[in-house]
């Protein structure tokens, strides 16, 4: 049985990944190769094509994977992250979306350095987005690993780490030959997959228990293991001071991360108006919102068709939970049923993750390109090599993604993640909320707001139980552990709002009115917009 759905499994990867590349050929051979043809695919999509990219940036092995899995083995305290992620979404359409689309031309730097020394402001900007978004791949790669690890019986670590391997080489070839155009098709690809799964798994979990979901959730807790107390908060957060702490620093950054993570708002680009930027959100929202919701219901029906222990068995931090559901509602191991879902369901995480890497990998290849090596290069050189450098950076952002997910096989996807939107919410949101609506904002409050809150969240996560000082830490055999929080969002996010209002009011330049007044004309009315 096991030979069957590995065979049928392997045989729809492949298919996926002939079909992506002959996407990327197809569009890579129609592209000037200009800047804004790599970095936005020109402008060209609409909203909703531009909805459902976002969609599948958004929906990622974390989603799909993590959360699922951590509901599993944790119930309520599980759906935290669900909860998290589609809230943000409702941050990003009010504040973000249609003011960074008018403000910005490829980056997150563009908005930030608008009205500031621009030389400083693009390598703090730059810096940090490529630290988010390696954070962020290194999660793609952990679902990978584990994804192949429960295919191939879990006994091979060698597979598990060429399949690493090999997810992070697709990536480069995606975004190397392909592009934005390229890389969007694929999200919109994997976007329609994965909510079908979804739709599919979700349909036969209430099927199975009639439409009645007090028996879905009477059975899952009676098999998770801890009875009563797995639909009620505290299992994983809340048993005392310190996990509380970790859950609200947990909701923080979920809440607030969104919007400054760069593959999201590098999306605002590649549509031609505000107002399609706005419209984009919206379908997201209708998809995302509809997507997690089902994630509570695959987690749960998990845990009472599958158990909370043989998920645990199968991967520890619960990875794995929904491909087990699947093979389950088809009929369980050896039948005909069981072995095509498990297959299917294998196969759209799969391409779940190959499509968000790419994504990722060009939104750090830009911050490479257009705002690290563009600083440097004198301003009538710049956009001849631009898109070549990109090229180059997403091959290395590519090999440190690998090495990172070599180390962290086993964390929980979601997990990963989380500490990833921390970055972003303690970094990027600051600078941008700062540059977007405080008229007295200047080039040194920029710089202070990015590095004063990425230094103690990077810091503060090294220092943290996810790295030493417990079974389930990356380096479990040291113990160099100060920091009792396993998600540094709520000191760290503080911190780097601190931080720019400090740099702001001890800065000796005064901010430039003339420059702040053009900015908020743009933002507002999308006057002089790329």
């Amino acid at each position: 049985m096991r030979g069957d759905h590995q065979t049928l499994a392997l045989l729809l990867f492949s298919a996926f990944i002939a079909v992506t590349l002959f996407i990327t050929t197809r569009v890579g051979r129609g592209r000037k190769g200009s800047a804004e043809e790599f970095y936005a695919g020109g402008r060209l999509f609409s909203p909703m094509e531009n909805g459902f990219a976002l969609a599948g940036d958004y929906m990622s092995a974390a989603s799909f994977l993590g959360i699922s899995g951590l509901i599993a083995l944790f119930g309520y305290d599980g759906m935290l992250y669900s909860v998290g992620f589609l809230v943000a979404w409702l941050v990003v359409l009010l504040f973000v979306a249609e003011l960074v689309r008018n403000c910005g031309r490829f980056t997150l730097a563009d908005v930030v350095a608008a009205r500031m020394a621009e030389r400083p402001v693009r390598t703090a900007v730059g810096i940090s987005s490529v630290t988010v978004s390696v954070l962020y791949l290194v999660a793609q790669m952990v679902g990978a690993g584990s994804l192949v690890a429960l295919l191939l019986g879990g006994t091979s670590d060698a597979a598990r780490s060429w399949t690493v391997v090999g997810v992070g080489a697709l990536m480069v070839v995606y975004v190397s030959f392909g592009g934005m155009r390229a890389t969007t098709w694929i999200q919109i690809v994997k976007a329609v997959l994965l909510m079908a799964g979804a739709v599919a798994l979700t349909v036969l979990v209430l099927v199975h228990f009639h439409g009645n979901i007090n028996t879905l959730l009477g059975t899952a807790a009676e098999r998770s293991g801890h009875g009563e107390d797995f639909l009620a908060p505290g299992l994983r957060y809340g048993g005392d001071l310190t996990s509380r702490l970790d859950f609200i620093s947990l909701g923080v950054a979920l809440v607030l991360g969104t919007a400054g993570l760069p593959h999201i708002l590098s999306r605002f680009y590649t549509v031609p108006t505000a107002r399609a930027a706005r419209r984009s959100v919206v379908w997201s929202i209708g998809l995302i919102g509809g997507f997690y919701l089902m994630t509570i219901v695959l987690g749960f029906g998990a845990a009472a068709l599958v158990g909370s222990a043989e998920v645990r068995a199968s991967n520890a931090a619960g990875n794995t939970a929904v491909p087990l559901l699947a093979l389950r509602l088809g009929g369980g191991e050896g039948s005909t049923g069981g072995t095509i879902l498990f297959a299917l369901v294998a196969a759209i995480a799969f391409a779940t993750i190959l499509a968000v890497v790419a994504g990722i990998t060009l939104a750090s290849s830009a911050s490479v390109a257009h705002d690290l090596y563009a600083t440097l290069r004198r301003p009538g050189r710049r956009k001849r090599g631009e898109v070549a450098v990109a090229r180059i950076a997403a091959a290395g952002t590519g090999a440190v993604a690998i090495g990172l997910g070599l180390l962290a096989q086993d964390l929980n996807v979601a997990f990963l993640v989380g500490l990833a939107f921390a970055v972003a919410a303690s970094a990027n949101l600051p600078a941008l909320l700062y540059s977007l609506f405080w008229r007295g904002f200047t080039t040194r409050g920029a710089v202070w707001a990015v590095y004063g809150g990425l230094l103690p969240a990077v810091v503060l996560v090294l220092l943290s139980p996810v790295v030493s000082g417990s079974p389930t830490s990356l380096f479990p055999g040291v113990d160099f552990q100060v920091f009792p929080l396993e998600n540094p969002g709520l000191v760290s996010i503080p911190l780097g709002f601190l931080a720019g209002w400090l740099g702001t009011v001890t800065s000796p330049e005064p901010p430039d009115e003339a420059k702040h007044a053009e900015a908020e004309v743009r933002a507002l009315t999308g006057a002089g917009a790329a």
